[in-house]
């Protein structure tokens, strides 16, 4: 049988670059995830509070509905480790706003526009990533 896992890659990637196209055309801003919680989080995006909201909610129910469409089993290789995967959570959201902004906008939107400063921010959250990689499953072991 030929090994067809990188299609749901192609697929999932075409979706990202569609609505970040979409997103930007329609509404004039980059399709930056963190940018579009921080906006409800400290107010200052209640103006569009409404696209702010259907956004994060197709980002809940899409999946939900792509659900149907597997039909073997997906292993996460997530940690059981629920203090570590929290911990996780919380460094990416400090390393989101102290980079203005996380992968959706920088790596995808701001790659794709050659934006200088998404080019150099999605390099240096990729080496974090590796060097946090080594550190925590190869040195201290804990994932």
């Amino acid at each position: 049988m030929i090994q067809t896992d990188w299609i749901w890659g192609l697929v999932g990637g075409l979706m990202i670059g569609t609505s970040a196209a979409i997103f930007l055309l329609g509404n004039g801003r980059i399709m930056g995830a963190s940018g579009i919680i921080g906006g409800l989080v400290d107010r200052s995006g209640l103006g569009d509070w409404a696209d702010r909201v259907a956004f994060l909610a197709a980002l809940v129910v899409v999946p939900a509905l792509m659900l149907p469409l597997y039909t073997v089993e997906v292993s996460t290789n997530i940690t059981s480790n629920l203090g570590l995967v929290i911990a996780g959570g919380l460094l990416v959201g400090i390393g989101t706003r102290l980079a203005n902004g996380c992968t959706s906008g920088h790596g995808v939107c701001g790659i794709s526009r050659f934006s200088l400063r998404g080019i150099v921010a999605t390099v240096f959250y990729l080496l974090a990533g590796g060097i946090a990689m080594v550190l925590f499953r190869h040195v201290l072991g804990v994932i």
